[in-house]
């Protein structure tokens, strides 16, 4: 059965991780998927990708990161997304139209109906079926950020304020559609996690296949 499914959390969070502990689970039950990330995901994608992180891009405003970021997203839902889940492919993307939402419209304070605006457009209306946002405190994500060895791109390099902003952000839109919205204490091992990813999956899958043979 064709599920949309995203993660989505601040840096630090632990959802790379568990996006390959949940790849793993679906690919060992004969279940096709496939990971995708935002932005890119695609061939246009990836280029817009390259220059939102870059670093000399210093001067680029808030509203043209932000019409960026949509425009992957148009091309990613597009190309990708919607042709795999016609053909049966539970998609798993990590960050969606919520990280817009907490990063842009909070963190930015753009505002975030204005973005939800761009967003429905740029999604043609998809939604995904299971959001699994990993919370935790924007401290630990930045500890934990410390002690891995890669390069620092242009979003990384943003304040604390900017940070707790996101926060406060993904835990409203939580609060907005819990149904679709799961909040994850990322403080948890790894294993318990892993554990409330499946059991949820697991919870409305088996909702949806039961809706869908009535």
């Amino acid at each position: 059965m064709s599920l949309f499914i995203t993660f989505e959390g601040i840096d630090g969070c632990g959802k790379s991780t568990q996006l390959e502990l949940f790849r793993k689970y679906l690919s060992d039950r004969g279940i096709r998927n496939m990971i995708i990330r935002e932005p890119g995901g695609t061939s246009i994608g990836e280029r817009i990708r390259e220059i939102l992180l870059d670093k000399i891009n210093t001067g680029m405003t808030p509203e043209t990161e932000l019409l960026l970021f949509e425009a992957s997203r148009a091309q990613i839902v597009r190309e990708v997304i919607k042709p795999e889940m016609s053909s049966g492919t539970v998609v798993i993307c990590d960050r969606f139209a919520d990280s817009t939402t907490a990063y842009q419209g909070y963190g930015r304070r753009i505002g975030s109906e204005s973005v939800r605006m761009l967003n429905e457009y740029a999604t043609d209306g998809l939604k995904p079926d299971i959001t699994y946002l990993f919370d935790i405190d924007p401290v630990d994500a930045s500890q934990r950020m410390d002690t891995r060895d890669r390069e620092i791109d242009r979003l990384d390099s943003e304040s604390r304020d900017f940070i707790v902003r996101v926060r406060e952000g993904y835990l409203q839109i939580a609060g907005e559609d819990p149904g679709r919205v799961r909040v994850i204490d990322a403080g948890k091992s790894i294993e318990k996690i892993a554990g409330e990813i499946i059991r949820i999956y697991e919870e409305v899958s088996g909702n949806e296949t039961c809706l869908r043979d009535r």
